[in-house]
């Protein structure tokens, strides 16, 4: 790996973080935020709510950025990505009224929805022939913003108030689109010419995006609505009360940390085997694992929530590695557009889905269930995922003796 690829990879990474860092803010400021006579209102579920269009435009906004790149650059992008979303978080902290806070997180997630199609086929020419490690790596820079929202915010919201909470990581965002500009962009013709992608029979690409697309559309909610009520799951079942902001936030950064462990390890394994191998092990637990955290209540909820958080987000892993096995280098970008777009037409839904359910009934019981029967979809993707040895050996597939399954 090149230098340039390597300094390359870093930005990425950083950009992964500075993603799901900004999109978890709000459900731990909440917690100060709804206060009675507060400018937001003194209920969880309204507030949160406030978020339904930054996830609505995060999934929306993806689907041009392959278009976009091919016309501006993909380099031209990420900094618009950095820049924008860096400068709607310090707005959001600066804003007095419902109106205004929805407004900002609005453009925050239209910036933010660059990230994915274009970071990841960016990543993925960067890591080389064998982007596993690199992909599991990146997810665990995208898994501590996703752990490190409910700590860090907990810890900005209650010594310096929830507006600092917005405006901080909005000053990182800034920092590292200016330094990114300085970067010389890879030359990405030539990266295509030098690796000549191999012939995969039609059918079972068309199998692959079939299957892709499907999952993406249940990961997404599961993935979004997990971690937005992870902190409030945190207080109601554990800390029992919203002042002990501290141990809430430190609570789901352990549980979401497990999470990150599991990439990685995912990320380590998945250039020695086949993608269902991994895949099917997380699906089959996944299900169970939600609705037995749907009952738990104290202690045991800590390591029912860390296994569910292993397999939500391992499986992250497997499905970005999906595509850069059965999508070809000129296509990719477009194909990640499309697949975040759709998976994220799933996670638009989770922050009205977690705050109706937390209204109607008062608790998070109802959520878990309704999140354990939708990953039973996921189990069923598992099982119709091409299960090809030619995956880890590229020089073998040959359209015309590779039969049908």
């Amino acid at each position: 790996m090149s230098s340039q690829a390597g300094r390359q990879i870093a930005f990425i990474n950083a950009a992964h973080f500075l993603t799901h860092y900004s999109l978890l803010i709000l459900p731990t400021a909440v917690l100060v935020m709804a206060r009675p006579g507060g400018e937001f209102g003194s209920e969880y579920g309204p507030v949160l709510a406030l978020a339904t269009a930054m996830f609505v435009l995060y999934g929306v906004g993806s689907l041009p950025q392959g278009w976009l790149a091919a016309r501006i650059g993909r380099k031209a992008l990420m900094i618009a990505f950095c820049l924008g979303t860096g400068a709607s978080l310090i707005a959001a902290g600066l804003v007095s009224s419902p109106v205004g806070l929805a407004t900002a997180l609005g453009c925050a997630g239209l910036f933010a929805a660059i990230y994915h199609p274009i970071g990841t086929a960016m990543l993925v020419e960067a890591a080389g022939a064998t982007p596993g490690k690199s992909i599991g790596v990146n997810g665990v820079f995208g898994n501590f913003g996703v752990a490190s929202a409910p700590i860090v915010t907990a810890f900005l919201a209650g010594h310096y108030g929830w507006r600092s909470a917005f405006i901080v990581p909005g000053l990182f965002g800034i920092v590292l689109g200016l330094l990114w500009w300085r970067e010389k962009a890879p030359d990405q013709a030539a990266h295509f010419a030098s690796r000549p992608f191999p012939a995969i029979p039609p059918f079972l690409v068309r199998r692959a995006v079939v299957v892709l697309l499907s999952v993406a559309v249940v990961s997404g909610l599961v993935f979004n609505a997990f971690t937005l009520l992870l902190p409030k799951l945190m207080e109601e079942r554990l800390a029992g009360d919203a002042t002990l902001l501290p141990l809430i936030g430190t609570l789901a950064f352990l549980v979401t940390i497990c999470g990150a462990a599991t990439q990685f390890s995912v990320g380590r394994l998945i250039d020695r085997t086949t993608l269902r191998r991994l895949f099917m092990p997380m699906a089959l637990l996944l299900g169970p694992a939600l609705a037995a955290l749907s009952f738990a209540q104290g202690w045991l909820v800590l390591p029912l929530a860390a296994l569910c958080a292993a397999t939500i987000f391992g499986q992250v892993t497997v499905n970005e590695t999906m595509t850069a096995r059965y999508i070809s280098p000129a296509l990719r970008a477009k194909m990640y557009s499309v697949r975040f777009f759709v998976g994220f037409l799933g996670a638009a839904a989770a922050a009205p889905l977690v705050a109706f359910l937390h209204e109607r009934t008062g608790n998070l019981t109802a959520v878990t269930l309704v999140l354990a029967a939708v990953a039973l979809v996921t189990l069923g993707c598992a099982l119709l995922f091409p299960h090809r040895p030619e995956e880890l050996r590229p020089e073998l597939w040959d359209a015309k003796a590779v039969p049908a399954e």
